[in-house]
């Protein structure tokens, strides 16, 4: 998610690979991960037609979201997008979801209130609603063709707060780990756990995927531990490295994609 407010122009995060992750290697950050897709580095999905995602938080000013919940309900909508049937085979979606998939995936979140969610809602996507937080997801555009309604609005002011400390995680449920060394915006760590969300959708095999979906698509994202992040990173578990468009070093570690199905594969 980029930082910048003119919104002709996002920078934002991305992939670069195909889903599986493959041999252990050390990143710019110092921490050590399987190889992912979010990655930085110039490959052959740079030579096509770059695809978004947009996601829209909505944030009024009198009532804003949890940061935790809008980080939880954010990978939520990515996930709905994947498993939604307009975003397979010969759905209305899918072919832009495809063209998104085989170029950098790139992820931007935006904010809206008012006659502006208004508007946002109007468009054809799906609105996810956490316990405070409202996100809308979109299929993929180009990243030179926004819709006017979505263009026009801001990526900064993302800011959010937890007006208490989200509670432990369920370790029996899905959970997006951050790193506890990465200072991130709200914005940022949302397309950061929507990253981590989509590398363990990918991973997952398809009665695991229909699971979940089936079961709302449980999780939590709640930021690690020191010990318990150095343990995560060489887990084997899908982990987010990002391409250091905006706000971090390229190839730092951000989430961990911490799915209790993925351990029993191993």
């Amino acid at each position: 998610m980029s930082s910048h407010d003119a919104p002709s122009a996002p920078d934002t995060d991305t992939t670069t690979a195909s889903p599986a992750p493959r041999a252990s290697s050390a990143t710019e950050s110092g921490c050590v991960a399987p190889e992912s897709p979010f990655r930085s580095g110039r490959t052959v999905r740079d030579t096509v037609t770059q695809f978004v995602l947009p996601l829209v938080v909505r944030i009024e000013r009198a009532a804003p979201p949890a940061r935790t919940d809008a980080l939880e309900t954010a990978a939520r909508a990515v996930l709905r997008m994947l498993s939604d049937e307009r975003s397979l085979g010969d759905g209305a979606w899918a072919q832009a979801v495809r063209d998104w998939e085989d170029a950098r995936i790139r992820k931007v979140v935006r904010r809206a209130r008012g006659a502006e969610w208004r508007r946002a809602e109007a468009l054809p996507g799906i609105t996810v609603t956490g316990k405070s937080a409202e996100v809308r997801v979109f299929p993929p555009v180009p990243l030179d063709g926004w819709p006017k309604d979505l263009a026009r609005l801001q990526v900064s002011g993302t800011d959010l707060d937890d007006p208490e400390p989200p509670a432990d995680a369920d370790g029996t449920a899905p959970v997006l780990w951050l790193n506890p060394g990465v200072e991130m915006s709200a914005g940022k760590a949302m397309a950061q756990a929507g990253h981590g969300a989509q590398l363990a959708w990918w991973q997952l095999p398809d009665e695991e995927r229909t699971a979940w979906r089936e079961a709302g698509f449980p999780l939590s994202v709640r930021t690690a531990d020191p010990a318990h992040w150095d343990e995560l990173t060489s887990s084997g578990v899908p982990v987010v490295r990002d391409a250091g468009f905006t706000e971090i070093a390229p190839g730092s570690c951000t989430v961990v994609a911490d799915h209790p199905a993925l351990h029993r594969r191993r």
